[in-house]
């Protein structure tokens, strides 16, 4: 028996909060049977090329998970890593991203996003852990990486938002002041972190 598109939907959402076009249609699903299901209710739009079931779970996660719909090569970094690692008590307003220099911003109508670009290859792997959150592969800064990110990133967020991190970090023991310091190397913002690292010694 051939499962109807909407079978096929179903299977392809169960446990995630979304689906994009291109998933849709690596599974044989037509435009139009799209459409017929959107008439129907069966099917939910969340913004252009992305679905969800009505049904579907909306965890905490829910923006993170829908911008990297969006900008899959992304990496999520500062306030929203900070956010997702539970770190300090800045609202995560925007979803914090990195990308490579010179790639094309994505187009995302919501949730709303902050871009970070590097041009250094390594910062995309380096600090950088895989998380499987609603079905999805998102990659998020470790703890330690977050707070060096801040600090490289000081005039963006404020000194004392790069402090707080810090000490909640070292105080919840989700890094260490020597992971941080090499994040800090790598970063070329050990000579700003210094004292602040010496200071919670």
């Amino acid at each position: 028996m051939i499962d109807s598109p909407h079978q096929k939907i179903q299977a392809l959402a169960k446990g995630r909060e979304s689906i994009t076009t291109s998933e849709i249609v690596e599974i044989g699903v037509s435009n139009q049977a799209v459409t017929r299901l959107l008439r129907r209710g069966a099917l939910e739009k969340v913004r252009r090329g992305v679905y969800r079931l009505p049904n579907s779970p909306i965890t905490e996660n829910h923006d993170l998970v829908n911008a990297m719909k969006g900008a899959p090569k992304a990496v999520v970094v500062l306030i929203s890593a900070l956010h997702f690692h539970g770190i300090g008590t800045q609202q995560a307003h925007e979803v914090w991203i990195q990308l490579p220099m010179k790639a094309h911003a994505p187009r995302i109508e919501w949730p709303p996003i902050r871009i970070i670009r590097t041009s250094v290859n390594a910062l995309f792997t380096e600090g950088v852990e895989e998380h499987r959150l609603s079905g999805e592969m998102v990659r998020i800064t470790t703890p330690a990486r977050t707070v060096a990110d801040c600090f490289k990133h000081r005039n963006k967020l404020g000194i004392d938002v790069c402090v707080e991190a810090l000490r909640e970090t070292l105080r919840e023991r989700k890094s260490t002041i020597g992971e941080i310091g090499r994040m800090g190397r790598l970063l070329r913002a050990g000579k700003v972190m210094r004292p602040y690292l010496e200071a919670m010694i």
